[in-house]
């Protein structure tokens, strides 16, 4: 039985993988041994990166201590961070380290060299300000391979030879393009394809095989009802087990398929942050992405997704470490400049779509090879702009206004919730009125579909009005922990954001499905008396709250009326000014509904 392969199951969210590294950089350079392995999990539960908010880690622990982790309004000092550790009575507690690392390793943030902690460049890079999350990924997981001399986990005798990246590319390619010999639409891999046959895929000879397993599949599954599909499938993955991974016992091969679900899931997440995948078919299709076409062709064409063969394991620190490996094979003047081309194209398109003035485009026949890669990046950034513009026109429709409604309504039966709350608010946000300009921080594909939150130090929406201006911070978090992610946060993010646009008064909207109370108590302060020195303008909202607001705004619309910013405004405004007329901070969140009701009533008159 051949092991499968997995990003990593200690960080399923990519977003804690940064935090983890932000506190291995308290002991970058120090020797990687079992004191420094023990020191650095004790840093992470010191950090409340490690621990925080898991019942299960509390196991064992006394009240005392589970008090010092929740609450975090007390600092954890490193002894105690220690002594906590130290309670669990893990047999092996430097292997904590060790499993905490591994993540950073892999993906060729860290490396351990001459038995000294090394962040690498492509680790510096992710801990700049100004990282771009695309390329960061992209960058690690084109050169990722199993085996490798920095691994003992998978052995090239025991048939692990791939990466595993760009072999799932090669396979997604290759089972298009067998689906449209077999009058199958190419539509890329379903997710639970996915989940059985990519983290299965460990060895780049597999890819053919695999392929045509799949198409076997789907034309025994062609016409067949749903319920008759489901069985064949579950009937397959018995075979697939046993025949192909080989794997005889029954038990191990039910764990196996319920862990290949995780695994699946864990990938697509990672793999879809390259912009080298996207979704389709209603989230349930992984593909590759066509505005990617030329990249991919030539990727697939260079690189067959085996394995490389290195001299030593220094060499391949080397290489993994190093941000400008490697020379990927569209970095030419002949081919950016078709990327360039087919660029220009898409922008035109959009342009005639939307009825917009044509963007004149500089003349980049005499670039250089740097020149058109930031020429590339300039016409993408555009193109979401064109994009932005698109989503926009298509929010003043009321179908959409309900869509919205819908999707915010049911936010906890959607995948990636934390992702689409911060969509769908954006969506809505565009939806409500005559807005200049909303702009989501979240980093987004080429489709313009968002591939992950925003970055810790932004603002997760900005809002430009005519005569205000206003950020909108959103979260799915409910208990203690909402307060510590975001209450200290969004006043710095509004002060920072006041700072920076102090013509006009700016705002701030914060959604989460229910406001915790310490969350309530930080804004009354900042609101009713000072953050900083000086009063801001908050407004807490359930997400039941701004799906009110959207529903006004259909009524609003069927009426043939529009919603202006400043009506909006005077309802932020009346708000915040019932913080002089209530007793305490309670008072002031339950009286939202009321104050929301009595706005309305003043619009429909």
């Amino acid at each position: 039985m051949i092991k499968t392969w997995s990003i990593t199951t200690t960080l399923r969210n990519p977003k804690r993988l940064r935090d983890f590294l932000i506190v291995l950089k308290e002991i970058d350079g120090e020797n990687w041994n079992f004191e420094t392995q023990k020191k650095y999990q004790t840093l992470l539960i010191k950090n409340r990166v490690y621990g925080y908010g898991n019942n299960q880690f509390y196991n064992g622990l006394s009240k005392k201590q589970v008090d010092l982790i929740d609450n975090v309004e007390n600092t954890i000092s490193f002894d105690k961070a220690k002594e906590i550790f130290e309670s669990k009575g893990y047999k092996d507690p430097a292997m904590r380290g060790r499993q905490s690392i591994n993540p950073l390793r892999k993906l060729g943030l860290v490396s351990i060299k001459d038995r000294k902690i090394c962040i690498t460049s492509l680790g510096s890079l992710f801990l700049g300000e100004d990282y771009d999350l695309g390329e960061i990924f992209f960058k690690s997981f084109v050169k990722w391979q199993i085996p490798n001399p920095d691994s003992r986990d998978y052995r090239l005798e025991n048939g692990h030879d791939i990466k595993p990246f760009v072999g799932t590319l090669h396979l997604i390619n290759q089972v298009n393009k067998k689906s449209i010999i077999h009058g199958i639409k190419a539509k890329g891999l379903s997710k639970q394809e996915f989940s059985l046959f990519v983290p299965t895929l460990t060895n780049y000879k597999n890819i053919d095989l695999f392929s045509d397993e799949i198409i076997n599949l789907r034309l025994k599954m062609k016409d067949k009802e749903k319920r008759e599909q489901r069985k064949i499938f579950e009937e397959y993955k018995k075979y697939f087990t046993n025949k192909i991974l080989e794997i005889d016992d029954s038990q191990i091969a039910e764990k196996l398929l319920s862990n290949l679900k995780d695994y699946g899931d864990n990938a697509i997440r990672y793999f879809r942050l390259t912009r080298f995948i996207y979704i389709r078919g209603g989230g349930y299709y992984v593909d590759l992405e066509p505005r990617r076409n030329l990249e991919i062709k030539n990727l697939l064409n260079f690189d067959n997704g085996k394995s490389t063969t290195f001299t030593s394991k220094e060499d391949y620190l080397n290489f993994i470490a190093d941000i400008t490996q490697p020379i990927l094979p569209w970095e030419t003047k002949d081919i950016l400049s078709k990327i360039a081309d087919d660029l220009v194209k898409d922008v035109k398109q959009y342009e005639e779509k939307l009825f917009v003035s044509s963007k004149k485009i500089s003349s980049y026949e005499s670039f250089s090879v740097d020149e058109l890669k930031k020429f590339i990046e300039e016409l993408r950034q555009y193109r979401r702009d064109l994009q932005d513009t698109e989503n926009h026109n298509k929010s003043q429709t009321i179908e959409c206004v309900e869509e919205y409604i819908s999707n915010l309504e049911n936010i906890f039966d959607l995948e990636d919730k934390p992702i689409m709350l911060e969509k769908f608010s954006t969506l809505g946000l565009q939806a409500l009125n005559d807005a200049e300009k909303i702009q989501p921080n979240y980093p987004v594909g080429d489709d313009n579909e968002p591939t992950f939150t925003a970055p810790a130090n932004t603002p997760d929406i900005e809002c430009y009005y005519e005569n205000f201006n206003a950020i909108c911070e959103v979260t799915m978090l409910t208990g203690r922990d909402q307060w510590y992610n975001e209450g200290q946060p969004v006043m710095r993010h509004l002060r920072d954001f006041e700072q920076k646009n102090n013509d006009k008064n700016s705002y701030c909207l914060f959604i989460a499905p229910k406001l915790h109370r310490d969350t309530i108590n930080t804004f009354w302060m900042a609101v009713k008396h000072e953050y900083e020195g000086k009063k801001q303008r908050i407004v807490p909202m359930s997400i039941k709250n701004f799906t009110k607001l959207l529903k006004i705004l259909t009524e609003i619309k069927k009426r043939g009326k529009k919603l202006s910013h400043t009506k909006l405004f005077e309802l932020y405004d009346n708000i915040i000014d019932n913080t002089d007329e209530v007793k305490d901070s309670n008072e002031w969140i339950s009286n939202i509904p009321h104050t929301i009701e009595v706005w309305e009533k003043t619009l429909i008159a």
